[in-house]
């Protein structure tokens, strides 16, 4: 299954202007759906949406369902009337191009519950309607997600595997005692993810009206302290007190000397297997519902996973273990009759794995900020040798921006020595015939220029900002995934040059999905 020729922006929403202190699913979204139009493109690409947990990272979520609460516009909520102009006056100073969850969090929280206080004791006929059918529809992964929020808040956001004993393993009375004593708390949750859904709902019709398709993201491993892995530990190689006895990450890579250590449990595909891939079905199904075509970040780990002992400090101890990628996409498959899907096959790729990638047709990844070194991988990157079913990215959430890059001026954790950075920006420059004053724009037009019918900037990018617009770090807890630009930003100059571009290079259409 192949993608028509097209274009877009990766921007999380989060990253969108707005008043209070984070991107939200109100005006600004809307208006980024018109700054698309302006330049010509048709794909708006987001990290997962789920609830973020500590570290604030879409990686990393309290849910592979429910929404992150945090992108729901306030002023939306004033429309709605269930919050008063007045009630958002009391906002802090909140910094223009930062997210400052330190305060977003307890400022949320205060006018979502207020919000639902408001719900509580007033008469909206149509809001009321709209929630009992979402409650209804979404039981499935609602009740259980309500009631861990409810009790990881009751608990002062401990770990599940923190928890009473009869909490910890589930049984049936002790659950039953505590959605009793915390029914309101349970309801304020389930109307939180009302508000998602509906705001959400609201802004991908918007977009599709305008020709424009959301690329959303699929992480492949799920946060241990999760509603998912809580409610499902048969799924899970977990021990006797719920904790990881294996867990996810991958080996030494470009990234680190010593792999990257994410922690996550590992599943059990024997037991996901025999029960027809229901869980990753409902997961697919749910997804689908929120945006138009889903990247899986990890697609390898469908084929085989680098599975670490629990309690290791790095991932360099680690065995590749098997896994049904297969068998779950052909059921995947049978049961959607399409799969939108783009593979995120970045890292160690065996001929398996492209094997599996490749059979179901799924386009792969190219980034090219991996092209200029001196070695056979990095020819891999290069445009030239690109075929037709790819996605091309300047670079991801995960890179440097382009500029940042160039400059080597903030790259984390890469092996990359000074005597490499300064070869391969040598043989950046050749490859673009340039001198470098406007890099960012020789690698978006190097990136639309190239055969790969899908060609994704990142906003950074698009801006030409320096390092201090990275998105993330790889391998680092703090100081990621705050990055927001403001609108003064984006002047029509670059609007106007970015359409021209996509023009040029035949990339103004919709990302359709081709036999």
């Amino acid at each position: 299954m192949h993608f028509s020729r097209s274009g877009g922006i990766l921007l999380h929403p989060t990253s969108l202007p707005g008043a209070h202190g984070i991107g939200s699913m109100g005006h600004s979204a809307v208006e980024f759906l018109h700054i698309l139009l302006k330049s010509e493109l048709k794909l708006w690409q987001v990290l997962p949406l789920g609830p973020t947990g500590y570290g604030n990272s879409p990686y990393q979520t309290l849910s592979a369902f429910a929404g992150n609460t945090l992108l729901i516009s306030l002023d939306s909520l004033v429309e709605y009337g269930l919050l008063q102009p007045g009630d958002l006056e009391d906002a802090p100073e909140f910094a223009a191009t930062r997210v400052e969850f330190g305060k977003v969090i307890p400022f949320y929280a205060a006018k979502l519950g207020q919000a639902w206080k408001n719900f509580s004791s007033t008469s909206h006929p149509q809001l009321h309607a709209e929630f009992e059918s979402f409650c209804h529809l979404n039981a499935s992964w609602l009740e259980d997600y309500a009631l861990f929020r409810a009790l990881k808040d009751a608990h002062e956001g401990a770990a599940w595997t923190d928890w009473e004993s009869e909490l910890v393993h589930r049984e049936s009375h002790a659950l039953a005692a505590w959605r009793g004593k915390l029914a309101e708390k349970i309801d304020a949750i389930r109307f939180e993810q009302y508000l998602f859904s509906k705001q959400w709902s609201e802004i991908k019709a918007a977009a599709n009206d305008l020709g424009i398709k959301i690329i959303g993201d699929i992480p492949i491993f799920l946060a241990h302290d999760s509603s998912d892995v809580w409610a499902n530990p048969h799924l899970f190689y977990l021990d006797d007190d719920g904790r990881p006895s294996v867990v996810a990450g991958v080996p030494p890579d470009y990234f680190s000397e010593t792999g990257q250590l994410w922690g996550n449990p590992l599943y059990r595909w024997d037991v996901v297997e025999q029960d027809g891939f229901s869980w990753w079905v409902e997961r697919m199904r749910t997804t689908l519902e929120k945006v138009d075509i889903i990247r899986i970040d990890h697609f390898r780990g469908f084929e085989s996973y680098w599975e670490i002992p629990a309690g290791e400090e790095t991932a360099i101890n680690g065995r590749w273990v098997k896994a049904p990628g297969e068998a779950l996409f052909n059921t995947l498959l049978q049961t959607f009759g399409k799969l939108p899907i783009i593979a995120e096959d970045l890292g160690l790729i065996t001929r398996e794995v492209e094997h599996l990638r490749d059979q179901f047709g799924f386009p792969g990844m190219r980034i090219l900020q991996f092209a200029f070194g001196d070695d056979e991988g990095s020819r891999f990157y290069l445009p030239h040798n690109y075929h037709a079913n790819t996605v091309v990215y300047t670079g991801t959430h995960d890179n440097d921006t382009s500029v940042g890059w160039f400059r080597s001026e903030g790259n984390g954790n890469t092996t990359r020595t000074p005597e490499m950075v300064q070869q391969e920006r040598e043989r950046a420059l050749k490859f673009f015939n340039s001198d470098g004053s406007e890099v960012h724009w020789d690698f978006i037009r190097m990136a639309f220029g190239s055969v790969a019918n899908m060609a994704i900037i990142p906003m950074q990018d698009v801006l030409g900002l320096d390092s201090s617009a990275r998105m993330n770090i790889p391998g680092t807890a703090d100081g990621n995934w705050e990055w927001r630009f403001s609108r003064e930003q984006l002047s029509e100059e670059t609007l106007s040059r970015l359409a021209e571009l996509a023009s040029l290079y035949e990339r103004t259409g919709p990302a359709n999905l081709l036999p």
